[in-house]
């Protein structure tokens, strides 16, 4: 066997690779490319969040005050005041005096109403004094004989408590101020008080109410009604001297038509004052109509007496709830 040579295995030995790995060796780390990588490369670590402190800072602001229980008070829901209050607002405001005309035309139907029911029974005024006037005058000429000797004292009581109620009306509307509500609707509930006192007088049989058995000339007793029946009359012209309606004064004639047909407007179409002096002419008028109709189909005195009490106390009414005067602003 021929030997081996060596040159040409160790040639060849040299030549031919190692089956073998050789172990890898690790790359020393390269400091820069690291820390460049680890600028360039976000971390995917997600930093520790912070937890926020459990106490709050103090406010600088000024602790808040606790809010309030009650509700807030709305435009709507404004605090009412006393009913007391309101109410002494209400009577002690003044009423306008814009279509006061209207009740003291229906005073005027009440004039001649209870007018002609009295002189029916008792042969004498309560409103109209001019007619009891010229009655006290004649009385002292009347012979005894004659079927009434005594009109005379019926007409001086009627005078005298018709002047006696101008003294207090006017004096207590001037004292509380002519035209506030409390004043005017004060003054006609007395007015209606009186009158309905009069039908419960005539009423009970104090005085006789009976237009048939009504034959004596003078019945003491009848002097409460008419004293009572003027004394308010005197009212009605008090009250409307307070509304400036002077033009309307519910109780007197003679003056009336002479303002009528004395005035320079007289056919003017535009005439206030004209129109409620007739108004108030025909409503006396209309009045002593029924006045007589009544007594005639009911022969009893007191019935238009009620009548009159009923509608005084629906003017009392009406100004109890009449508008208020409306006052300008400056």
């Amino acid at each position: 066997m021929p030997p081996q040579d060596t040159a040409s295995s160790s040639k060849s030995s040299l030549d031919m690779p190692s089956l073998e790995k050789p172990p890898l060796e690790k790359p020393p780390p390269n400091t820069a490319s690291s820390s460049k990588s680890s600028l360039d490369m976000p971390s995917l670590e997600k930093p520790p969040l912070e937890k926020p402190p459990l106490e709050k800072p103090p406010l600088e602001n000024p602790p808040l005050e606790m809010p309030s229980l009650e509700r807030p008070i709305m435009n709507s829901q404004r605090p009412r005041q006393p009913l007391l209050d309101r109410s002494q607002r209400y009577m002690t405001a003044e009423v306008s005096t814009a279509h006061a005309d209207i009740l003291f035309l229906w005073c005027c139907f009440i004039s001649g109403l209870v007018d002609s029911t009295i002189y029916n029974a008792f042969g004498t005024f309560v409103s109209m004094q001019t007619g009891n006037t010229i009655f006290l005058g004649l009385g002292g000429a009347t012979p005894h004989d004659t079927s009434k000797p005594y009109g005379w004292a019926k007409s001086f009581v009627s005078i005298a408590c018709f002047s006696l109620g101008c003294l207090t009306f006017s004096h207590a509307t001037r004292f509380f101020g002519k035209l506030r509500r409390i004043t005017i609707v004060a003054s006609f509930l007395a007015q209606t008080i009186i009158i309905f006192i009069a039908a419960i007088v005539v009423q009970a049989g104090v005085a006789e109410g009976d237009l048939n058995l009504i034959t004596d000339d003078i019945d003491w007793w009848t002097i409460i009604p008419i004293a009572l029946l003027s004394f308010q009359s005197a009212g009605q012209i008090v009250g409307s001297r307070a509304v400036n309606l002077a033009e309307v004064p519910t109780v007197v004639l003679t003056s009336m038509l002479h303002d009528i047909f004395s005035d320079q407007q007289l056919v003017a179409r535009d005439n206030v004052k004209r129109n409620r002096r007739v108004l108030a002419f025909f409503a006396i008028l209309i009045g002593a109509i029924c006045g007589g109709f009544i007594g005639e189909g009911t022969d009893q005195m007191q019935v238009p007496l009620w009548i009159a009490g009923g509608i005084k106390f629906a003017i009392t009414l009406a100004w109890a709830f009449w508008p208020q005067q409306k006052t300008s602003a400056v």
